[in-house]
């Protein structure tokens, strides 16, 4: 069974905020390069890679559907 949670946010006008700090995505792309390239990460780098995908694509979904709810809010004139 989902559950449904409201959450109240102050999003910036500026989007591209929602997205990795540039260190956090070196290290997400070092990490998929490495495995892309065929070496066998540790578990301990497939969880940090794993979080890490996971965390950005919620910052992207997050990105997503403010620009659908300005673009719904504040259409063009």
């Amino acid at each position: 069974m989902s559950q449904h949670l409201l959450v109240e946010l102050e999003l910036p006008e500026d989007l591209e905020r929602f997205r990795l700090p540039r260190g956090v995505d070196d290290r997400l792309q070092v990490l998929l390069d490495r495995q892309d390239h065929g070496d066998t990460l540790t578990r301990e780098e497939e969880v940090e890679a794993q979080g890490l995908v996971t965390l950005a694509e919620l910052l992207s979904l997050l990105q997503l559907r403010t620009r659908r709810i300005w673009q719904v809010t504040y259409p063009p004139s």
